[in-house]
C-alpha cells in the first residue's frame, strides 16, 4: 500500500510529531508514504511530464528521514492555502495553461480535481491522510466524493473544526497565550495602563475565552459576540481603578466586531474566500483610550501563538490521531475523520464537517452582558469545556 500525507492551512505545534508517528506506523506494517508538500499546491502544481521538477513536490517518508522531525514544531512537508476546486486565474501553473487560451484576470475561478486525480494516480497513491482544517478538509470530501480513499486528521489553533472536541494546535496555542499574558502584566502594571491582547480566532471566539478564563483576564471578547467599546471601555476603567496595581487586561479575537461594525480584513482572499485578520486590538485599544484618556498597551500575540514545540497534550493527540488514521487507512475504513468525542478516540464520517459551525457555547460558558468567561457548571462538559 501506498500511503500520501499532506498537511494544509495555517501551520500549528503537533503537526510533525503527526507525520512521524504515520510513518513509522505505516512502514512497520509494510506500507510505503509519500509526504506531499505545501498541502494541496503540491498535487495541483505536480508536473507529470517534468520529473525533475517533481521532487518538488513529492518527498519519500521513512523513519531515517522523519526520525528527529518531532522536536520542533510547525510542518517540514510545509503547507499552503490552496483550493484546487477554485483556482484563480493568477495561480494555474503555467504548464496546466493553454498557450493558445491563456487565463484572464476576468476569468471565473478553475476546478484541477480532474488533474489532482490524475497526479494521485500517476503516483500511484493509495490512500490519502490529509491534516488539516476546515478548508483542507473540504477538498478531502470532494475527493471521497469523487471514491478516492480519504482519513482525515483535525487540525486548527482555533479548535473549531465540526465533529470532533479536539483539534491539533489548540493546546499549545492557549498555553503559549496564557504565558505572553501573564508575562506582560508586568508592563501594563508598571504603567498602570490597560493591556488589549488580540488573539487569533476569526470564528469562533474559544481561544480568547479559554486563554482568558485561564490567565484570569477582567474582561473577554470573542468573536461570537459584538461588542459595545463605550461599555467595554467603563468596564476596564472599574478593573483598573480596583486593582491594587492600577491596571486592567483584556482579551479580545481577531474576528471580533463592534456592535454595528464588521470583522478588520485586509488583503486579498485567499483560494477558500478568506481575507488576512487582524487589527480590531489596535482599533479597540483606541477607541478606549478615545473614551477614556487612558494609555493603552496593544499587543497582538498572532504568529507566536503558533510557534514553537508542541506541549504534552498536543504531542498525546497528534500522534494518537496518526496512530488511528493510520489504522483506519491499512484497516480500508476510508472516508473518515479521526476525533475526540466525550474524552474517547474515535472516527466519524468525513462529511460531518460540512453539517454545523463550532462555536462559543455563550449561555454556557460566556458572561455576554460583563464580557468575560462564565463558567458555573463543568459537569459532562469536555476537558476544554465545549
Amino acid at each position: 500500500m501506498r500511503i500520501g500525507i499532506l498537511t494544509g492551512g495555517g501551520d500549528v505545534p503537533g503537526l510533525n510529531p503527526c507525520i512521524k508517528e504515520v510513518v513509522y506506523y505505516a512502514s512497520d506494517a509494510g506500507a510505503e508514504v509519500y509526504g506531499i508538500r505545501r498541502g494541496w499546491g503540491g498535487l495541483l502544481n505536480f508536473n507529470i511530464n517534468d520529473v525533475e521538477d517533481q521532487k518538488n513536490w513529492i518527498l519519500p517518508l521513512t523513519k531515517q528521514n522523519t526520525r528527529t522531525i518531532d522536536r520542533s514544531g510547525g510542518t517540514f512537508l510545509h503547507t499552503s492555502r490552496t483550493n484546487p476546486q477554485k483556482v484563480k486565474w493568477s495561480d494555474i501553473p503555467k504548464f496546466l495553461q493553454d498557450p493558445k487560451n491563456p487565463p484572464k484576470k476576468d476569468d471565473p475561478v478553475s476546478d484541477f480535481t480532474p488533474h489532482v486525480l490524475r497526479v494521485l494516480e500517476y503516483l500511484k497513491i493509495d490512500v490519502l491522510i490529509t491534516i488539516g482544517g476546515d478548508d483542507t478538509q473540504s477538498f478531502a470530501v470532494r475527493l471521497n466524493e469523487e471514491k478516492f480513499p480519504v482519513v482525515s486528521i483535525p487540525k486548527t489553533m482555533d479548535n473549531d473544526v465540526y465533529g470532533t472536541d479536539y483539534c491539533i494546535g489548540f493546546s499549545t496555542a492557549v498555553t503559549r497565550s496564557v504565558e505572553f499574558i501573564t508575562n506582560l502584566r508586568t508592563s501594563a502594571g508598571s504603567h498602570e495602563r490597560i493591556a488589549v491582547i488580540e488573539l487569533f480566532g476569526r470564528n469562533s471566539g474559544e481561544t480568547s475565552l479559554i486563554s482568558a478564563y485561564l490567565a484570569g483576564v477582567d474582561r473577554a471578547i470573542i468573536s461570537e459576540v459584538h461588542f459595545d467599546p463605550e461599555k467595554l471601555s467603563k468596564l476596564l476603567m472599574e478593573d483598573k481603578k480596583n486593582n491594587p496595581s492600577g491596571y486592567a487586561i483584556m482579551t479580545i479575537s481577531e474576528g471580533a466586531q463592534m456592535v454595528g461594525g464588521k470583522v478588520v480584513e485586509y488583503g486579498q482572499s485567499d483560494a477558500y474566500g478568506h481575507k488576512k485578520l487582524g487589527g480590531i486590538g489596535q482599533i479597540t485599544g483606541e477607541a478606549i483610550q478615545k473614551i477614556t484618556g487612558a494609555h493603552i498597551i496593544n499587543q497582538q500575540v498572532a504568529y507566536l501563538m503558533r510557534s514553537g514545540e508542541p506541549d504534552a497534550l498536543d504531542r498525546m493527540v497528534a500522534m494518537c490521531y496518526a496512530n488511528l488514521a493510520t489504522e483506519m487507512v491499512l484497516k480500508k475504513h476510508t472516508g473518515r475523520m479521526v476525533a475526540l468525542r466525550d474524552g474517547k478516540y474515535t472516527t466519524v464520517p468525513l462529511k460531518s464537517i460540512m453539517d454545523g459551525v463550532k462555536r462559543v457555547d455563550i449561555q454556557e460558558l460566556y458572561d455576554s452582558e460583563n464580557y468575560r468567561p462564565r463558567v458555573l457548571n463543568v459537569i459532562g462538559k469536555p476537558m476544554f469545556l465545549y
